[in-house]
């Protein structure tokens, strides 16, 4: 079960990952008309609804990545697939066909056949779609019927398989749209501590990946809050003030908390070791503040000292709170990093985002002084205070020519080429499958300039690489070849 979150936390991201030029489009366009929102110029039009049509079809997206990244091999079957089950349960649990299936006018249908266009359909439809991918694609056929062998049968199945899974959808679904309506409602009605809540358990959920799914209810359409559409005007229904809570608390984690952490880290590290440590933590804390993409950092010291971990989950939720509070709003397309904070700044909704930047500089000093008493206090292995002492010989520094040498000492960590059964990446993470776990040497791992290191199955291993991942996958494809 473990493994099946792994992969489609993994495959979530592909979709997420195209969030980031919406913004930057989006923002760009707020910015040259902030009060229009392209009613005065005809560029800024232009940018805001090229960025809309990102955020508008992410539901659709969802299902593409989910039957692509859970296929077996990813081949493009899969995604017709996922577009042919997306079109299907639109079609059939749209508010048309249901109209008519319950005898009743177009206005009585219940509402959460309105909202069947949404991010959660969308990961069902990939899901079903990936399932009849990988049971049908070597499929055999009597040879009048070849043409339908294989691959081309797939979408075939999926249409079937889909109308049956509409049919407990049609009943299942209401109930699920009511009690995630429910939860939202809950939520929001707790104001600020509710959303201090959401920022703890968002945090907590990363190590099985799981904080994707509570982010569709709070930032997407799946209980109608939509914080992040309704922030940036693609969705009506947005609250001056209300709208962007649940996603500003989070700038001052991501831009000043996260670096103060790695700040305390280094400092802590044992004086052979700070260079190693200062490479590694200065390039995740730069990640984590320009980007907003927090594994890097995160995970290294996610396994190595929880007790740390659990305490930058409740800091995040304090911080979700507090920014919650007050009055200030500001909204990201990717992660609250810098680049999307400087461009919600004209976004229909911000509210003195520049306030961010004093709460961001006591969160610095917050996370910087928390993390230095319990590395010391609790003698935790944060990078840099590791047990192995030959550490700086073998590691090797990720840059922009030495991939192969990290692909080459990553390879030597899992045992070798002959061991290596399968290869994949997400945004951060060499996902790899092994045949033999003894063989996996995490120290070997550690030392190629990997940021972590994660186990969450028996023979599934994950290196954490940080954005330049994509360079020492092909690197590691070519050597197990």
């Amino acid at each position: 079960m473990m493994r099946f979150f792994q992969r489609l936390g993994k495959s979530l991201m592909l979709p997420v990952a195209c969030l980031p030029i919406g913004g930057i489009l989006m923002g760009i366009g707020y910015w040259i008309d902030p009060a229009g929102w392209g009613a005065n110029n005809l560029a800024a039009l232009l940018l805001i609804k090229a960025g809309g049509i990102l955020i508008d079809n992410m539901a659709i997206l969802f299902a593409l990545g989910v039957a692509i990244g859970m296929s077996k091999d990813q081949e493009g079957t899969s995604a017709l697939a996922g577009i042919i089950s997306w079109l299907t349960v639109q079609t059939m649990l749209g508010v048309g066909v249901v109209q008519l299936i319950m005898g009743v006018e177009a206005d009585a249908v219940p509402a959460a056949f309105t909202k069947i266009n949404n991010q959660f359909i969308g990961i069902l439809c990939g899901l079903i779609a990936a399932w009849c991918y990988n049971k049908f694609y070597k499929t055999n056929m009597p040879d009048f019927l070849g043409f339908f062998a294989g691959r081309r049968f797939v979408p075939i199945m999926t249409v079937v398989t889909t109308l049956i899974a509409c049919i407990p959808l049609y009943f299942v679904w209401p109930v699920v749209y009511s009690f995630l309506v429910n939860v939202g409602e809950t939520i929001l009605g707790m104001g600020a501590i509710g959303a201090g809540i959401y920022g703890f358990l968002n945090r907590l959920l990363i190590p099985i990946g799981m904080h994707h799914a509570l982010n569709s209810v709070f930032w997407f359409d799946v209980a109608n809050i939509y914080d992040i559409g309704k922030f940036w005007g693609t969705v009506d229904g947005g609250v001056l003030g209300q709208t962007g809570m649940y996603q500003a608390g989070f700038f001052p984690v991501m831009m000043f908390g996260l670096p103060g952490a790695a700040l305390a880290m280094y400092h802590t590290a044992k004086p052979a070791k700070k260079k190693i440590a200062g490479g590694i933590l200065l390039s995740a804390a730069l990640c984590a503040f320009f980007t907003g993409v927090t594994e890097p950092l995160e995970f290294s010291f996610m396994f190595l000292a929880p007790g740390l971990y659990f305490a930058h989950a409740v800091l995040t939720g304090i911080s979700v709170a507090v920014v919650a509070a007050l009055p200030i709003r500001a909204g990201f397309q990717f992660s609250a990093g810098f680049v999307d904070w400087f461009l919600s700044f004209k976004a229909p909704f911000a509210m003195n985002p520049i306030l961010l930047i004093p709460i961001g500089l006591a969160f610095f000093v917050i996370y910087y002084v928390v993390f230095r008493i319990m590395i010391v206090k609790l003698n935790l292995k944060t990078p840099g205070r590791e047990d192995d002492d030959n550490a700086a010989e073998m590691n090797i520094q990720l840059g922009s020519d030495n991939y192969a040498a990290m692909a080459m000492a990553i390879l030597e960590g899992v045992g070798g080429a002959e061991n290596v059964t399968s290869v994949d990446n997400c945004i951060t993470r060499l996902r790899l499958e092994v045949k033999d776990r003894l063989l996996v040497d995490e120290k070997k791992l550690k030392a190629s300039g990997a940021a972590g290191v994660v186990r969450p199955g028996k023979t599934s291993v994950q290196v954490i690489i940080g954005p330049k991942v994509q360079f020492v996958a092909d690197e590691f494809k070519k050597l197990v070849r």
